[in-house]
């Protein structure tokens, strides 16, 4: 059965001035998914976001949300999305939530929609002036902006930033429980396992380029891994699994790194019969590395 499409992108893109943005991007983002847009900070994830939604001007190729036509109906998509900038900007000396119902006269509506549910599960302050409220507090506020209006699309950018982990621990059940009434999320992230946690497909930018874009059960089996075994066999007597790499050896205990699926691992290490094993996930910058070194081979 083929998916409607509620993001379509051809050769969509921003350049500013020096030269960076996001080149010709061509992305679809199936209805009823959560798609995770993943890429290190500086990637280009927030210029496309604000392109999408019309903040900045395309300058290169075309895109469509919800069918609408991301220049010429800008106004009617702002209206139908909910959307989280990565910076929100608000009237601080308004209470969040002066600032909540500001934004929903703006968008005609007339009662409360989904602010009391939303606001008690993320334990929002809501009467208390935006300009005395911690970061998180605010990120709270503004995540609430983005979905009190009950929309069919949210576009997120690093929903999670400045939340604790049990307010990022609620926001990632929320989103999941979005997608089973039907919703779409379209979420940037720098956080890999944040986003494996919740989403179905993800791409991943890199300098402005969007180098994958995979289903998520594809990517944990990709997923690099850092292992360290000691052993009682002589370490010039183990053969190791496909996808592994020696990173280094000390005495009788080996570190590698290794992509693949975990059960291959597992089974190698059985086999091992290790005194000691610590299997630990890399710096994120790694993770990317692997994914981009995967993109330059194929």
């Amino acid at each position: 059965m083929a998916h409607a499409n509620v993001i379509e992108l051809h050769r969509f893109g921003h350049l500013y001035r020096n030269g960076r943005g996001v080149r010709e991007v061509d992305l679809e983002v199936r209805k009823g998914e959560i798609f995770g847009f993943l890429g290190p900070n500086g990637a280009g994830k927030t210029t496309l976001i604000r392109t999408m939604m019309g903040f900045l001007r395309p300058t290169t190729g075309s895109g469509k949300i919800l069918g609408l036509d991301v220049v010429k109906d800008n106004l009617d998509i702002r209206k139908r999305v909910g959307y989280l900038p990565g910076e929100p900007v608000m009237y601080d000396w308004l209470t969040g939530r002066g600032n909540i119902s500001l934004a929903m006269e703006v968008r005609g509506l007339k009662n409360g929609g989904r602010l009391r549910e939303l606001a008690e599960r993320l334990e929002a302050d809501l009467d208390r002036k935006v300009k005395s409220l911690s970061k998180g507090n605010r990120q709270k506020i503004a995540l609430l902006n983005a979905m009190v209006h009950d929309p069919e699309l949210l576009i997120l950018d690093e929903p999670t930033s400045g939340l604790d982990p049990l307010a990022q621990e609620t926001v990632r059940a929320i989103l999941v429980e979005e997608k089973a009434r039907g919703k779409t999320v379209f979420m940037s992230s720098h956080d890999l396992y944040e986003v494996e946690a919740v989403a179905d497909r993800v791409g991943i930018i890199r300098d402005g380029v969007l180098v994958a874009v995979d289903e998520i059960s594809n990517l944990k089996k990709q997923r690099v891994k850092y292992v360290s075994i000691e052993l009682r066999t002589p370490i010039e007597e183990i053969q190791l699994p496909p996808g592994s790499r020696v990173l280094r050896k000390d005495r009788a205990k080996l570190h590698l790194s290794y992509t693949g699926e975990v059960a291959v691992l597992l089974d190698w290490l059985s086999t091992c019969k290790p005194v000691d094993l610590t299997v630990a996930d890399p710096p994120l910058e790694e993770v990317f590395r692997s994914f981009y070194d995967q993109e330059v081979r194929s």
